[in-house]
This record gives C-alpha cells, sequence and structure tokens, in this order.
C-alpha cells in the first residue's frame, strides 16, 4: 500500500493538543452532537471561481491570512451558537492545513479548536516534497495546490470537548494520485457512561468506485476490531449518483445505517449540487441530523447527527 511520500516517522503521524479548561464529563449526559466538515483549508465557498483566478495569475495572496483568520472564527462561531445547527460535541474535518502558504501560516485544526476550547489531534497526510502532481481529471483541478516546496501540509482532524483515546492513524489505499496520500483516523470518546468509537475520513475523488470501496473496507475491518457503537464519517467524494449507491451499500451491508437521503447536497461549486459528505452508524440511535447551511468558510457544508445517550 502507497503511503506519504516520504514516509512519516512516528511522532509526526498524529499531533495532539489539549485544552485544560473542558469540564469533566457529565455522567448524565443523555445528547452527543457530532458533525464532519470539510473545511478546505477555510478558504471560502468559491472554488472554481477561485482556481480559474488562480490560473489567470489574478490571485493575491497577501491578505491570505486575515482571511483565513477571519474564516476560522466564522466557523467557530457557527458551531457554538446554535444557529444553523446544536452546539457542536466532535468534529470531525478535513483538509485542515497546518501552516501552509495558502493559509497564509494558519494551523487550522489547532486555531479552530482553540476557539472552541476543545481537544484536538491532527494527522497531516504528509505530502510529498518536490515532486510535481499527477495530472488529473479537469473537473478536480480547481483545487489551490500546496506549493512543491512548501513546509506546511494537509490532513484531517478530531476536535472533542470529551477525552479521546485510543487513536489510530489509517493509511488508506490509492494509487491515482501520489501527490496527494489518503488517510483517515479513528479515536474513542466517552460520552456519559457510553464509549462510541470515531472514525474520519477524506476519500479520494480521483479513484473508481472500486477504488473508494477498498479505502472504506480499510475502514470498516478497522471498526471490527471493536464492540463499541461507531461512526463512520468524512468526505467520501461521491461525486455521482452511481458512487453514492455503491458508497450507500457498501456501508449498508457491513451493518450501518445513514438519515441522509441519498442525493443531500453537501458541495457546490460552478452551480453544481453534490452527495459528497456521510455520517454512517452502528449502535447507536440518531435522534436529528442536518446540513449546516449557509456556511460559506468551505465548498462544503458542515453535517451533523444528535445521538440519544439514553435509547
Amino acid at each position: 500500500m502507497v503511503t506519504a511520500i516520504p514516509p512519516l516517522t512516528d511522532e509526526e503521524k498524529l499531533e495532539f493538543g489539549n485544552h485544560s479548561s473542558n469540564p469533566p464529563a457529565n455522567p448524565e449526559r443523555s445528547k452527543l452532537v457530532v458533525a464532519t466538515y470539510n473545511i478546505r483549508y477555510a478558504r471560502g465557498p468559491y472554488l472554481i471561481p477561485g482556481g480559474i483566478a488562480r490560473k489567470l495569475g489574478l490571485m493575491n495572496l497577501a491578505r491570505r491570512p486575515q482571511h483565513i483568520e477571519k474564516m476560522i472564527w466564522l466557523a467557530a462561531r457557527a458551531f457554538t451558537n446554535g444557529k444553523l445547527l446544536p452546539a457542536v460535541d466532535v468534529l470531525a474535518l478535513q483538509e485542515a492545513d497546518k501552516r501552509t502558504v495558502r493559509t497564509g501560516g494558519h494551523h487550522v485544526a489547532c486555531e479552530l479548536a482553540s476557539h472552541l476550547r476543545m481537544n484536538w489531534i491532527h494527522a497531516p497526510a504528509g505530502i510529498p516534497r518536490g515532486l510535481k502532481p499527477v495530472k488529473r481529471q479537469w473537473w478536480l483541478d480547481f483545487e489551490e495546490p500546496i506549493g512543491l516546496h512548501d513546509e506546511g501540509d494537509t490532513g484531517v482532524a478530531l476536535l472533542s470537548r470529551l477525552p479521546l483515546t485510543d487513536v489510530a492513524r489509517l493509511d488508506l489505499p490509492w494509487q491515482e494520485c501520489p501527490w496527494r496520500p489518503r488517510l483517515a483516523m479513528a479515536a474513542t470518546i466517552a460520552a456519559g457512561s457510553r464509549e462510541i468509537r470515531i472514525l474520519n475520513a477524506h476519500v479520494d475523488p480521483h479513484a473508481a468506485s472500486d477504488g473508494q470501496l477498498a479505502q472504506l473496507e480499510v475502514l470498516t475491518a478497522h471498526a471490527e476490531s471493536t464492540t463499541l457503537p461507531t461512526l463512520i464519517l468524512g468526505d467520501f467524494n461521491t461525486l455521482s449518483k452511481q458512487k453514492c449507491i455503491e458508497t450507500r451499500r457498501f456501508l449498508e451491508s457491513r451493518g450501518y445505517t445513514t438519515p441522509y437521503p441519498t442525493g443531500t447536497p453537501t458541495w457546490r461549486g460552478g452551480g453544481l449540487l453534490m452527495h459528497a459528505d456521510w455520517i454512517f452508524s452502528r449502535g447507536l440511535n440518531i435522534a436529528r441530523w442536518g446540513v449546516a447551511k449557509p456556511l460559506n468558510v468551505s465548498d462544503h457544508w458542515p453535517i451533523w447527527v444528535e445521538i440519544d445517550l439514553g435509547a
């Protein structure tokens, strides 16, 4: 299986940050709100117009640090004020950059966690240094790339008001794009008297359906190592109706369910709406769910579930 280039050391595979003022876990807690968000390095919603401007040489990075700072603040407000979604207890992020040029040097997961007063764990992708990306499908070439010699990185992250334990990094198999390794992470949270295993993934958009399902197979195999109730969530890049159907069928065949109807818009760009982000559960009662919009920090919208811990 191909992984990060060059391979990450054990110390580099996971980065931890704790917020000391978090209150102790409430044993009487009856609800838990979990959200997932491809934050697209807090760049804003305009993926395609931004990509066109970049290709035309019209992109100005001078105010990028201030822009990203504002986007992170807007995200923090959305996840706490209860207007677009209930106040979030656990937040999974994808495309969470760490001190890249395209974020103006910001560490997105760390800074968002600080605003939210949450513990956090970041798993860097380990992108190649000095290696040009392979040519991609044209519709995937609007993203602003990380520079060939940029010292920053991107990755996935988990933010939580509750302690995160038994944390694991899961490198996903991929073939199509060696410039952008795909990965997931897993952790256990204690919510009241219950423990829940959460797997946060960023699935490859370049892969055909069978390649995406091979990545999901790694997630479900990891989940089978525990008897805990489980959430598998993240950006699955199901950018066609067929990929939505096959992803849903695959996870349902392994005992998972989702409240989201197939085709629920979670991403928009160039006038298109697609269902890219999912939350699947096993052994849990989902009381409420939704898509948090409008929120213009990314081209994706956060999606969320409220878990009934008493059921």
